[in-house]
């Protein structure tokens, strides 16, 4: 077997443009994509779109467990621009994830090439654009990573898959909610939902008595939606990496930034049906439907829309509690899932996050346990490794909920490699939170209602827990998850609602150990982009 040091000179030398976190043995596939601005009508107004490669929403980047993607990315609007990979780990290379505390924006007329791997992962995933809030005009599409051929799934191959990407959509630009947070105001209530970029009529076709797969994700800026399938059952089967339980429901509430994947069986007569996403939790209800068509069929879609469930945060939790780990499943990997007895592992620590809605200087601002994230011209990763002061401050966040006043702040919090953790994210308000970490899958162990206490820790899943990269947060509840620290690096721990990220509610998280090894974390790319106090400095 070749020592990592041989195969990164092999890779070096053949592949001058690439750097060891790719490996040598597996496929490579290689993507160009030109971001743009244009014109499109989601809601019925002409309104500016972030394109990619003319798409809205941009083209689906598929692959394969362990593939080599490299990505060149080419921003051709008039602002700093990044995407951050949604799901995917990133293993030992946080350079590559895409967010404002590991990279350097693309400048307007430059690129930047990722080149990452998703090394044993498999699932249904997201990329969407980290920079100011250019999410909200689009820039964002679906990642799907499929198994080996070598590694069975645990049901039989669908016929076909079916791509959704639905969240909720403002008539306003991105510049002009972007002037609406920096004024201290919160994002106005959205305008719609879409389906793929369009509110009604996208339509999915299908044979009769084929069983299609399903991919939802939830790509909005604030808003949870219910997904359900007029007259059709939903057996899950995948959540952002996990292979499930396979449980059957009629209807699933998704949250901001979350994805899930169901099997489909067109069992029914052959017309066309109703497929609904509609918002949860609000006062007006947001509404988006697509068609399911049978390609046999000349009947359009009739009868009432399905109706959703009760709209209370009780029937949601209770869902979300029936999501569980397939144990006997192969994931990525040809061990079984359940191999990982994740329960039986000590904690080294604990951590709880409060989540809050402070004015600081006479303005809102999101914060973390009373501390409000202010992003650095330099990025953390960048400062961290040329050892530049004044940049960031080490654990300057408590650790626990205060009750003292909130302050701006640039904290990164420092753990070791292979340390077991807990995390308790405790929504102290009134609205659902979602909650994201890169770099990880966790273990949601627990959900709540009230201020979390020691005595929950009875009631935790230690079993087959789902795991998953974004976890919801009930008002004024709680969420619990465990997370296995064994992937090196400085890691986003964010709110995934994206107004609420970007005045503050984040946070990083080092990842670190002393020895200096590529099987721990790759060096600085070659290509880095160098932007603040790290400009003159050389890779």
């Amino acid at each position: 077997m070749r020592s990592a040091a041989a195969v990164i000179c092999l890779l070096c030398t053949a592949i001058v443009l690439l750097c060891p976190a790719v490996i040598a043995d597996d496929p490579y596939r290689y993507f160009t994509w030109t971001v743009t601005y244009g014109t499109a009508s989601p809601l019925g107004v002409p309104q500016q779109v972030i394109l990619i490669n003319g798409q809205f929403p941009g083209p689906s980047l598929d692959c394969i467990t362990n593939d080599n993607i490299i990505v060149n990315v080419i921003n051709q609007i008039d602002e700093p621009f990044l995407l951050t990979w949604n799901g995917i780990k990133q293993r030992k290379d946080s350079w590559q994830d895409g967010v404002l505390g590991t990279n350097c924006p693309i400048p307007p007329k430059a690129n930047y090439t990722y080149k990452f791997q998703t090394k044993d992962q498999i699932g249904t995933f997201t990329y969407f654009p980290s920079t100011a809030m250019h999410r909200a005009a689009g820039g964002f599409g679906p990642l799907y990573v499929r198994q080996r051929s070598v590694i069975p799934v645990p049901y039989d191959l669908p016929i076909g898959e079916m791509s959704l990407l639905i969240g909720d959509w403002h008539k306003s630009g991105h510049k002009s909610l972007r002037q609406t947070l920096d004024s201290g105001n919160p994002l106005p209530f959205p305008d719609g939902l879409l389906i793929n970029g369009v509110p009604q009529n996208y339509y999915y076709s299908g044979d009769q008595g084929k069983t299609y797969l399903f991919r939802i994700s939830n790509v909005g800026l604030s808003l949870s939606f219910n997904f359900r399938i007029q007259g059709h059952k939903m057996k899950l089967v995948e959540l952002e990496g996990s292979n499930t339980i396979q449980n059957t429901y009629d209807s699933l509430d998704v949250h901001v930034g979350q994805s899930v994947a169901v099997l489909v069986t067109l069992d029914q007569s052959p017309k066309d049906y109703y497929i609904v996403a509609t918002s949860r939790f609000t006062r007006t209800v947001l509404s988006a439907t697509a068609i399911l068509h049978y390609i046999n069929s000349n009947s359009p879609a009739s009868g009432p829309i399905p109706a959703p469930p009760p709209n209370k945060y009780r029937w949601s939790m209770l869902q979300a509690r029936t999501f569980r780990w397939n144990l006997t499943a192969n994931a990525a990997r040809p061990n079984p899932q359940g191999s990982y007895k994740y329960g039986n592992i000590t904690r080294s620590r604990s951590l709880q996050f409060a989540s809050s809605a402070p004015a600081i200087n006479g303005k809102l601002r999101y914060a973390v346990n009373s501390v409000s994230f202010v992003v650095p011209d330099t990025p953390l990763k960048l400062a961290d490794n040329f050892n530049i002061a004044g940049v960031f401050s080490w654990d300057s966040i408590p650790v626990v909920p205060t009750s003292g006043p909130a302050a701006l702040g640039t904290p990164v919090l420092r753990t070791n490699l292979h340390e077991f953790i807990e995390i308790i994210f405790q929504d102290t308000e009134n609205t659902l939170q979602t909650w994201h970490l890169d770099g990880y899958s966790f273990w949601v162990v627990g959900y709540g209602n009230g201020p979390w206490s020691e005595q929950y820790r009875t009631r935790y899943n230690l079993v087959d827990a789902i795991s998953r990269h974004t976890v919801q947060v009930y008002p004024k509840g709680w969420a619990a998850i465990l997370v296995s620290l064994d992937n090196q690096g400085m890691w986003n721990v964010r709110s995934a609602m994206w107004g609420r990220q970007y005045l503050g509610q984040q946070l990083y998280i080092r990842v670190w150990t002393q020895e200096k090894s590529y099987s721990n974390e790759y060096d600085i790319p070659s290509n880095a982009l160098l932007c603040g106090k790290a400009i003159g400095l050389h890779p």
